[in-house]
C-alpha cells in the first residue's frame, strides 16, 4: 500500500478513537462524580475515610483525562494499550455507578423515614338514624367543629368542607373544644352533625356505651387532605439542629394500625408511650414506659384539664409531646412512631426475637390484620413477628395489666437491638430498610440518624458483650401510682384513671434528668445486702411511698341518712346543702367520682323517701357503664346505719366504727 494512503487512513481512524476515549471518559467521570456525591452525603460516618475515597477518585478521574488526551494525540499509540484504557474506564464506571446506587439507596431509604408529609382525613358524621343521606340533605342542622384553628383535620379541613359546600349559610357552626364533648352532645342530640378526625372509631370504642359508634353513627362527607408536616407541627423543627453526640430524649410510639404503610394520621390509635433518655458520652440510658390511663394535663385542651393521657393522642403528635414534656418538666427531643404491621415486618426480618415469655397462661390477642387470633406459651423462645405483637400487646391477661404489658414492649426492643448486631446478610438489611422507611416515621433529619452510626462504634468499641442489653447501660423506671374511678366531665361518666404517685414521679424525673446531665448525679455511698437473699436491681420510682396519692372524691350519698351524710361530708372537709322532705338522700347535685378539690362552694342533697324505697330505686336503676371498664356490677346490699353493720343480708346494732378507707379499683382491662 502506498504511504500517502496508509496515512490518510491513519487520518480516519484518529478522530474515531478520539470519539470512542472521549464517550468512555465521559462516562467513568459521571459515574465517578455520582459515587463522589453519594459518598460526600453520608455526613458523620467515618469522615476521614470518606474524604480519602473521594480524593482517591478525584486522582483517578485526573490521571484519566490525562492518558485520554495523551491516547488521543499519539498517531503510534499501541492498539492494546488503547483496549486496556478502554476496558479500565469501563470496569471503574461500573463500580462507581454501583457504589453510588448503592448509597443513594441506603440514604433514600433513610431520607423516607422522616415523612414529609402527611394525609389528614376529617369526616362529617351524624347518627346513624338521621334523615340525611348526602351532604346537600343538611338544612337548619347544628355542627359541631374544634376551635383550635392549628388541627389539620378538626378544623383547617372541616372549615374548607364548610367553605365548598356552603354548609354556613342553612345552618349553626358550634365550637368545641374537644372530640369527647362533641360526640356526647351528637348522641344526645344537642347537636345534628360533628366533624371529626376520620379515627374517630378507634379513639372511642373503648369506651362502655361507646363499642358500636362506628355503626351507631354514619359518615355523610369525608375529605382527605396531604399536607406538609413541617407546617402543621412545632416538634418537626424544634430540634432540627440538635447533635446526637448530645444527651438527647426520644419518645417512642407504637401505633395500633393495620396499614401496611404509616402515611397517615394514625396517632390516635396509638397507645405504646415509651420515653428514652440516652446520653452518647457515658452510654447510660433510661427507658419508661408511661402507662395509657395516668391521669395527667392535657397541654392541647384551653383549660389543661387532667385526663387518660391517651386522649392527647387524638389531637395529634405535638399534643402527645407537649403533654409529656409539662408533666415530667423534660424536653423530647425527638420521636418515632412505628405501626403494629411494621413491627411484625421488622421482627420477621431479623429471623424473629428471642424472649422469655413471663406469663403463667398462654396469651392471645388479634393478629396485625385483625383476621384472626394468635397465642403464645410461656417460656423461653423465638417469637415470630406476629408473636411478638401478642406479646407487646396484651395486657388483658396480665396480672399488672397495662405495666406488665409497658415491661414486655421494652424486652422486645431489648430483643430487636440484641438480633440487630447480629445482621450480616445484604438482603436482610435490606429488608430491614425496606421496613423501617414504610413504617417508622421520626423528626429525626437524616443526618442525625446517620450519626447513630458513630455511637453504635462506641457501642462496639466499649463493649465485649454479646447482649444489647448489656451494651448500653439501661435504667427502667417506674412510674407509681393508683387506679382511682373519677368523673370525667367531657364524656359525663365515670372513667377509670391511673393517678401517679408524686413522690414516684419526682424520683423518676431526677433520674431522667441526672442522665441528660441537667443535675448533679446521687452517688449512692453504701448500701446493705443479705448474701442469703438473690440481690435484685433498684426500680427507680417503685417505691416504697409513704402516701400513695390520688385524689378525694365525692362519694354517692344516695341511701344516707341526713345525719350520715353530715358525718361523711365532715370527715371529706366538704359542706353539704339538704333540700326536699325528711327521710334520705334520694339525689346529689354532682355525681359521684367527681374530684373534691373541683366543687366550689357546698353540695346539695335531696332528702325525702324512706330507706326501703331508695334501696328499691337503687335496685332497679340501671348501672351506667364506666370507661374503658368491662366490671360486673357491683353486689346490690342493704345500706346500713351508722351504727349498723352489715351481716349478711341483715343490717345489726353496733358500735359506730371509725370509717376505712376503700380499696383501690382494680385496673380495668380492655
Amino acid at each position: 500500500m502506498a504511504k500517502h494512503e496508509i496515512e490518510n487512513e491513519e487520518k480516519i481512524k484518529k478522530p474515531k478513537i478520539r470519539i470512542v476515549l472521549s464517550i468512555f471518559l465521559i462516562i467513568a467521570l459521571a459515574c465517578s462524580a455520582f459515587a463522589i456525591y453519594e459518598i460526600f452525603l453520608l455526613s458523620s460516618i467515618e469522615t476521614l475515610l470518606r474524604y480519602i475515597v473521594m480524593g482517591i477518585l478525584i486522582l483517578i478521574d485526573v490521571v484519566l483525562f490525562i492518558k485520554v488526551r495523551i491516547a488521543s494525540k499519539k498517531r503510534k499509540k499501541k492498539r492494546n494499550k488503547r483496549i486496556g484504557l478502554i476496558s479500565f474506564m469501563l470496569i471503574y464506571s461500573l463500580i462507581c455507578f454501583a457504589v453510588g446506587l448503592v448509597i443513594a439507596y441506603f440514604y433514600g431509604q433513610l431520607s423516607s423515614i422522616n415523612k414529609a408529609y402527611v394525609t389528614y382525613t376529617s369526616d362529617l358524621v351524624v347518627m346513624k338514624d338521621n334523615e340525611a343521606k348526602k351532604v346537600d340533605d343538611i338544612k337548619d342542622y347544628t355542627i359541631g367543629i374544634l376551635k383550635d384553628k392549628d388541627s389539620p383535620d378538626g378544623y383547617i379541613i372541616p372549615r374548607e368542607m364548610i367553605k365548598e359546600n356552603k354548609l354556613e349559610d342553612d345552618n349553626e357552626i358550634k365550637k368545641y373544644d374537644d372530640y369527647s364533648t362533641m360526640l356526647v352532645d351528637l348522641y344526645a342530640g344537642d347537636v345534628d352533625a360533628i366533624f371529626i378526625t376520620d379515627n374517630y372509631v378507634d379513639m372511642f370504642a373503648s369506651v362502655s356505651g361507646y363499642e358500636d359508634v362506628g355503626t351507631d353513627t354514619k359518615i355523610i362527607l369525608s375529605k382527605d387532605k396531604k399536607m406538609k408536616k413541617s407546617d402543621t407541627s412545632e416538634q418537626e423543627v424544634s430540634s432540627a439542629g440538635k447533635s446526637i453526640t448530645e444527651p438527647f430524649t426520644m419518645l417512642l410510639m407504637g401505633i395500633d394500625s393495620t396499614d401496611e404503610v404509616l402515611e397517615k394520621n394514625a396517632i390516635a390509635n396509638g397507645d405504646t408511650l415509651i420515653l428514652i433518655t440516652f446520653n452518647p458520652k457515658t452510654l447510660n440510658a433510661t427507658m419508661i414506659s408511661i402507662p395509657r390511663d395516668s391521669y395527667v394535663p392535657i397541654a392541647c385542651w384551653s383549660d389543661k384539664t387532667e385526663n387518660k393521657i391517651t386522649h392527647a393522642a387524638g389531637y395529634g403528635t405535638d399534643c402527645m409531646m407537649q403533654t409529656i414534656e409539662d408533666y415530667f418538666g423534660i424536653n423530647i427531643d425527638y420521636y418515632a412512631k412505628i405501626n403494629f404491621k411494621g413491627l411484625v415486618k421488622l421482627v420477621n426480618a431479623v429471623g424473629g426475637v428471642e424472649v422469655n415469655v413471663d406469663a403463667n397462661q398462654t396469651l392471645c390477642t388479634d393478629d396485625s390484620s385483625r383476621g384472626g387470633q394468635v397465642c403464645i406459651d410461656p417460656g423461653l423462645q423465638t417469637l415470630n413477628g406476629e408473636q411478638a405483637l401478642v406479646y407487646a400487646r396484651n395486657r388483658k391477661q396480665l396480672v399488672n395489666g397495662d405495666f406488665g404489658r409497658g415491661q414486655h414492649q421494652q424486652e422486645i426492643i431489648l430483643a430487636l437491638m440484641d438480633k440487630m448486631k447480629t445482621i450480616t446478610s445484604v438482603s436482610t438489611f435490606m429488608d430491614i430498610m425496606n421496613t423501617v422507611s414504610n413504617s417508622l416515621d421520626t423528626n429525626l433529619t437524616t443526618k442525625q440518624i446517620l450519626s447513630f452510626y458513630n455511637i453504635g462504634k462506641d457501642i462496639v468499641k466499649r463493649s465485649a458483650s454479646k447482649e444489647a442489653s448489656n451494651l448500653v447501660n439501661i435504667q427502667q423506671l417506674y412510674l407509681q401510682g393508683q387506679g382511682q374511678m373519677i368523673y370525667d366531665e367531657r364524656m359525663r361518666m365515670v372513667l377509670y384513671n391511673y393517678v401517679p404517685n408524686e413522690q414516684s414521679k419526682k424520683d423518676v424525673v431526677r433520674a431522667m434528668k441526672e442522665n441528660l446531665g441537667l443535675v448533679e448525679h446521687k452517688v449512692i455511698k453504701k448500701f446493705s445486702f443479705s448474701i442469703n437473699e438473690p440481690y435484685e436491681k433498684e426500680v427507680i420510682g417503685y417505691g416504697p411511698y409513704k402516701s400513695s396519692g390520688g385524689y378525694t372524691l365525692l362519694p354517692d350519698f344516695t341511701g344516707d341518712s341526713e345525719a350520715q351524710a353530715r358525718a361523711t361530708a365532715s370527715r371529706l372537709g366538704i359542706s353539704v346543702n339538704f333540700v326536699g322532705g325528711n327521710g334520705y338522700v334520694i339525689a346529689q347535685e354532682y355525681p359521684e367520682g367527681k374530684r373534691i378539690d373541683k366543687i366550689r362552694g357546698s353540695v346539695t342533697l335531696t332528702l325525702g323517701g324512706s330507706k326501703k324505697e331508695v334501696i328499691e330505686d337503687n335496685d332497679t336503676e340501671e348501672k351506667t357503664p364506666s370507661n374503658d371498664t368491662k366490671e360486673e356490677e357491683e353486689d346490690k346490699t342493704p345500706i346500713c346505719g351508722d351504727n349498723e353493720v352489715l351481716e349478711g343480708n341483715q343490717c345489726v346494732s353496733k358500735e359506730p366504727e371509725e370509717p376505712t378507707p376503700s380499696e383501690e379499683p382494680e385496673q380495668p382491662t380492655e
